[in-house]
């Protein structure tokens, strides 16, 4: 069998649904893997693609990534770990509810949150820049797209614009959902497959009351300013480019919505 030098290793593999079980297996499981086969095949370089939301962990599969995290920190290797806010994809889950006639969907008053948002391209060559650029080097990185930070109620806007129709909405309370987390969590007690459902539940309750952005522990809020920016795609652009080429960016069983 023909073997290859490798120097550096990128790892982008996350749980698919965030459940205890899967993040454990993956986001920690897999990656400690992977790590140590890359220490064994004499890796020097380790850029981890984590997320931003582990600031503040209340969710198994920010528990899972945090061990993780520390793990690759301890080891003979110089590392990268890069926490993007969101995605161009995670804020496109309700066009076609948009394109069906419908309102888009809001938690509370839609400016609970906000992120700035990065596309693949740029997120692809910021990981890049980490094997070359000696000041990304063992160092946690949060990483956003370029400004300003985008509440949902902007999200929405900007997609109605996309579609080119007037801007209606729906607010959601909070407390419904939580009450869904509430409910779905006494029946998990007793069924592994409605444990997992409230644990998604809980996931989708975070990102709908938590920013995506550079948490300032000081202060006990998120930061905009201090949240870096990095590349050139916006998500308007991605927006009008779903419409223009009629698709979708659906998210399938991930989606909120």
């Amino acid at each position: 069998m023909t073997q290859h030098a490798c120097d550096a290793v990128i790892s982008c593999v996350a749980s698919r649904s965030g459940a205890p079980d899967d993040a454990r297996a993956i986001d920690l499981g897999l990656n400690s893997a992977a790590l140590r086969a890359a220490i064994q095949a004499g890796v020097t370089q380790f850029v981890l693609l984590s997320a931003i939301c582990v600031q503040k962990p209340k969710l198994a599969f920010q528990h899972a990534k945090l061990a993780f995290e520390a793990e690759l920190q301890s080891a003979p290797v110089s590392w990268s770990i890069v926490r993007p806010t969101a995605y161009f994809k995670s804020l496109s889950g309700q066009l076609n509810r948009l394109r069906a006639g419908k309102s888009f969907l809001l938690f509370g008053d839609g400016a609970l949150t906000s992120c700035k948002p990065i596309s693949n391209d740029d997120i692809a060559r910021y990981l890049v820049g980490c094997l070359v650029d000696p000041t990304l080097a063992n160092r946690i990185l949060p990483i956003g797209g370029p400004g300003p930070a985008i509440t949902p109620h902007a999200q929405g806007e900007m997609l109605f614009h996309a579609l080119g129709r007037t801007p209606r909405f729906k607010h959601v309370p909070v407390a419904m959902m939580s009450a869904i987390v509430g409910g779905l969590t006494i029946l998990g007690q007793v069924s592994s497959r409605l444990r997992d459902k409230a644990e998604l539940a809980r996931i989708g309750r975070y990102y709908a009351t938590e920013s995506m952005l550079v948490w300032d522990r000081d202060r006990s809020r998120y930061d905009p300013a201090a949240t870096p920016e990095f590349g050139t795609e916006t998500l308007a652009e991605h927006y009008a480019r779903l419409v223009r080429e009629n698709h979708a960016d659906d998210r399938g069983a991930h989606a909120v919505f």
